[in-house]
């Protein structure tokens, strides 16, 4: 399939004053820009660069930052899931993994993660898509946000169903490995039976295992 990317940019109102919420962003643009240095999340933030810039090059990537001036101060990654991952076993054409969100400490607060998903989700395009994301317990920032583990889980669920992100049950091992972990997808309105049926294959490896 064709991967349309429509450029959108909207502004918003901060503590820090305006910041730019746009994308996808192109690789060439993200290499100008500078990435602040509490995007440690994942990695260090030129390594996240780096990694940023590799994704947008990819024919189904997609990336939309939010950004006060030049610095980066938040993001969101759309790709083909991970090949090590079991999602990626059948690689359906029209299924992309939301693969990281992350605000530095300073913006969160104020909606900063709910106004990235709405900016990656203002195109057409995007209802081609079965979006889905792995929430890992592990991956939260449950020291920096004082939350405990169910109260975390349920402030990424807020978030996720704002864009219509849904609760999917599965058998994938990983997932299954500790009750707060879940996996989401948002089914766009042109998603077909075909490719849903083979997400149900790829949720359920197990089914008729005794």
């Amino acid at each position: 399939m064709e991967h349309i990317k429509n450029f959108y940019s909207v502004e918003m109102e901060t503590k820090h004053g305006i910041v730019i919420v746009e994308g996808p962003v192109p690789s060439e643009q993200l290499q100008l820009y500078d990435f602040h240095e509490d995007l440690v999340s994942f990695r260090p933030p030129m390594q996240q660069k780096k990694a940023l810039v590799g994704i947008a090059n990819l024919e189904e990537g997609r990336i939309v930052i939010m950004r006060n001036g030049n610095t980066v101060v938040g993001y969101v990654t759309y790709l083909y899931p991970d090949p090590m991952e079991s999602w990626s076993d059948d690689p359906i054409e029209n299924m992309i993994e939301l693969g990281a969100i992350e605000v530095i400490p300073s913006y969160r607060g104020f909606g900063a993660g709910k106004k990235l998903l709405q900016v990656s989700f203002m195109g057409d395009e995007m209802e081609d898509y079965l979006v889905i994301t792995t929430e890992y317990y592990w991956h939260w920032d449950l020291k920096g946000t004082g939350l405990n583990i169910w109260e975390y889980r349920k402030m990424m669920e807020r978030m996720m169903n704002v864009v219509g992100f849904e609760y999917y049950p599965t058998d994938d091992p990983e997932i299954c490995s500790h009750p707060a972990n879940c996996l989401m997808a948002r089914v766009g309105k042109r998603v077909n039976d075909d490719t849903l049926e083979r997400f149900d294959k790829l949720r359920f490896r197990n089914r008729y295992m005794y």
